[in-house]
């Protein structure tokens, strides 16, 4: 009972699952949009009117995928019509029968029917034929009938053939869309006849066909095209439309898709105190999101109300200052105005004026008359150069508010700089690590960076992870000193201004050379041929120009190849440790030998060394190789990587040096592409040389080397070609220097 009550009520729990996104109800054949979404089809069919889609909408008593169609309903032509049948389908393509390449159908622009999907609220292409090209979910269909089940209340279902009063339905015709009793069944399926071959179903409200039936051929579909993502018949397998496509049997893809189903929602189930555990965490998400969304609001409102008190304040200062103008100017042009009134005729002054010039007595005249007459002086030039005492104007009280409604308008949240992205093509390690990231285009600018990084090839230790950490870095790269060799290193970084700090860049994974790196510079002044080499004035770049003999080489170059060999050595010689360093090689190179050697065998070899007069000469060994005794078991005194024309030659085998010098043969021998940079380490004490790909420190080649004296890096160059040394981190200069055409290491 209480796994019937848990059915029920996981049954009640779904129905949202079973609800059309249009009309909000159960599911009425449901059609499958190509975005995988499901939409009733009398609901798609309104869509499609609203859009302006007129009979693009599908009839579904038209349709053989209906209900509605019988085989009564269809076209008497397509029912006389015989499709050919899976077996003949490879013969009439092989004789030429059906649609020939090139050939078009319909029109020369057809139509393309947009849905916009409820779901997803994106516009689906529907083709040419619009809904008539979906499939319906029968599956959907099956579940809403189960649904309505095992939710209805006494919705027994009737007979439709009855008499009143009907009695309850115990089968169903899905040929005749009826449900029927016993005797109703009977009648209607006389024996004998074509009707008594129906088989009979449980009864149901909603008849769909027995199998799914594909929308373009009207066959069942038996296979799935992986690369449409699409259910085909067997015609649709054989058209041109799907050549080249992966297509499965149905049933593969049914088990495929089953045990990916299951096994998911296994997980699901096995997981549910983790969903739980999840819920909750989420729940209090929302309740903390809500008491922060409301501290923020009143934050939000107090600097509003803090700047309107702002302006109010200066407001208030703005209009005192106008009113104490407006004040001095009033008193001003009413003192003038006064002035000018005493100067009418009538008025004190001029009566006055008037009244002292009738006196007699000199001296008395002398006396009242000097002040007056500078009263009227003065009355008289502001009367001739009259002007107002003060301007009417306020245009020097008028406020430029231009910038201040910019930034009140820009006025915005906070916003913590967006994840920084590392430059993977500037950022490397070497002898040291160097870092260099920017922030994306639209991200808010940051005011110092946070870098953190780690080892991952340590053993985990208990708890969480320790990140060590760089605060406050300026710019946008950074040098890490001092990295373990050997090691995997992962970085990232995020920014940091006033709103805080931001998200973390993905993380990169750095390894560091095998070996303490060594610095060198090259030294050309003993190698033979000198006019030929260039070696740049810093030291760490050369190129070789081919000369003359090249040329007469080319010129004889069927009856003899006589070719020069310029050598230059790293002026630091290694006698203990282990030592790494590396170099790119031009691609266009003709043929160089990257490596290391003995010093004093190098000097003997190459020194005031004549022209190579046989091609099978292999600075290698030292001398002629084809004359060398395979026997001998002592390291040999140089180790080269052979390199020309943007591959590396690498012999058969990877251990001896043997394979280097292609003693072994061609057919022994492979090539591999060059990488932009090649990695030397040297093991002083074992005796052994490593050849690595210096981007990915991918072994190349490993070889025996004879360690009883000082060792040194060296260069060959047969014809034309340029090397480059790795510049070290601390001192990598910001330009690049071009020679011959080769960029330096940026």
């Amino acid at each position: 009972m209480a796994a019937k009550r848990g059915t029920k009520t996981s049954m009640k729990n779904m129905e949202k699952e079973l609800l059309c996104p249009v009309c909000q109800e159960m599911y009425k054949q449901p059609l499958v949009l190509p975005c995988t979404h499901n939409v009733c089809q009398a609901c798609a069919r309104e869509v499609l009117g609203q859009q302006g889609y007129v009979g693009h909408g599908g009839d579904p008593s038209s349709e053989p995928t209906s209900p509605a169609s019988t085989p009564s309903t269809r076209s008497p032509r397509l029912s006389r019509r015989t499709l050919p049948k899976p077996d003949r389908l490879d013969r009439l393509l092989k004789s030429g029968f059906g649609t020939y390449p090139g050939r078009k159908r319909g029109a020369l622009h057809p139509q393309v029917i947009m849905f916009p999907c409820p779901a997803c609220q994106g516009d689906v292409e529907l083709g040419e034929r619009g809904l008539a090209g979906l499939f319906r979910n029968l599956t959907l269909e099956r579940v809403v009938e189960r649904y309505r089940q095992s939710v209805s209340v006494g919705g027994a279902i009737l007979c439709q053939l009855c008499k009143p009063p009907p009695l309850e339905a115990t089968k169903g015709c899905t040929e005749c869309r009826a449900t029927f009793c016993n005797e109703c069944f009977k009648l209607f399926h006389p024996w004998g006849t074509q009707k008594a071959q129906h088989e009979p179903t449980l009864p149901t409200l909603s008849f769909r066909p027995k199998g799914l039936m594909c929308p373009d051929h009207k066959e069942e579909v038996t296979h799935y095209c992986k690369t449409c993502q699409r259910l085909v018949c067997q015609l649709c397998r054989v058209r041109r439309t799907h050549s080249g496509h992966k297509i499965t049997p149905v049933l593969s893809a049914y088990q495929a898709l089953k045990d990916k189903l299951t096994k998911s929602l296994t997980y699901i189930l096995g997981n549910q105190d983790t969903v739980q555990t999840q819920i909750c965490e989420l729940e209090e998400t929302v309740r903390h999101t809500e008491v922060s969304g409301q501290q923020a609001k009143e934050e939000v409102s107090q600097l509003v109300r803090g700047l309107g008190a702002v302006l109010e304040e200066k407001r208030a200062s703005l209009l005192q200052a106008i009113e104490e103008c407006q004040q001095e100017r009033l008193a001003r042009l009413s003192a003038q105005i006064q002035e000018h009134r005493s100067l009418l005729d009538g008025s004190g002054l001029v009566g006055y004026a008037q009244e002292v010039l009738k006196e007699t007595d000199q001296p008395c005249f002398v006396q009242a008359a000097k002040q007056l007459h500078n009263r009227i002086a003065r009355a008289t030039e502001a009367l001739q150069m009259f002007r107002p005492a003060a301007s009417s104007s306020f245009r020097h009280c008028q406020l430029d508010v231009g910038r201040e409604m910019k930034l009140l308008t820009e006025l915005n949240f906070l916003r913590v700089p967006e994840a920084p992205v590392i430059d993977t093509q500037r950022t490397f390690a070497y002898d040291q690590i160097f870092l260099c990231w920017r922030l994306p285009p639209h991200s808010p600018p940051a005011w110092h960076y946070t870098i953190e990084f780690r080892r991952t090839d340590v053993p985990a230790q208990p708890g969480p992870t320790r990140w060590q950490r760089r605060e406050e870095v300026r710019g946008t790269s950074a040098l890490l000193e001092n990295p373990d060799t050997g090691s995997v290193y992962v970085l990232r970084v995020r920014g940091c201004n006033k709103a805080g700090y931001g998200e973390y860049s993905e993380d990169v994974y750095l390894h560091t050379p095998p070996a303490p790196v060594l610095h060198f510079f090259l030294d050309g002044r003993w190698g033979t041929s000198r006019e030929r080499l260039a070696i740049s004035k810093d030291q760490r770049a050369v190129r070789s120009v081919p000369g003359l003999p090249l040329l007469l080489a080319a010129e004889r170059l069927l009856t003899g190849c006589h070719l020069s060999v310029d050598v230059v050595l790293g002026d630091v010689a290694v006698t203990q440790g282990r030592s790494y360093w590396a170099c790119a090689v031009d691609p266009a190179s003709y043929l160089v030998k990257v490596g290391v050697g003995l010093e004093s065998k190098l000097q003997e070899s190459f020194q005031g060394a004549p022209d190579v007069i046989s091609p099978r000469y292999d600075p290698d060994s030292g001398h002629d190789s084809g004359a060398e005794d395979a026997t001998v078991e002592a390291s040999p005194p140089f180790a080269f990587l052979t390199i020309g024309m943007g591959k590396i030659l690498l012999g058969a085998g990877a251990s001896s040096n043997a394979g280097l010098t292609g003693r072994d043969g061609p057919a022994a021998s492979c090539t591999v592409p060059l990488p932009p940079r090649l990695g030397i380490c040297l093991d002083y004490e074992r005796g052994r040389v490593s050849f690595l790909d210096a981007v990915s420190f991918r072994g190349l080649l490993e070889c025996p080397l004879d360690c009883s004296g000082p060792v040194c890096p060296a260069f060959c160059f047969i014809g034309g070609g340029a090397v480059q040394l790795q510049e070290p981190v601390g001192t990598k200069p910001e330009r690049k220097v071009t020679i011959g055409g080769f960029a330096k290491l940026d």
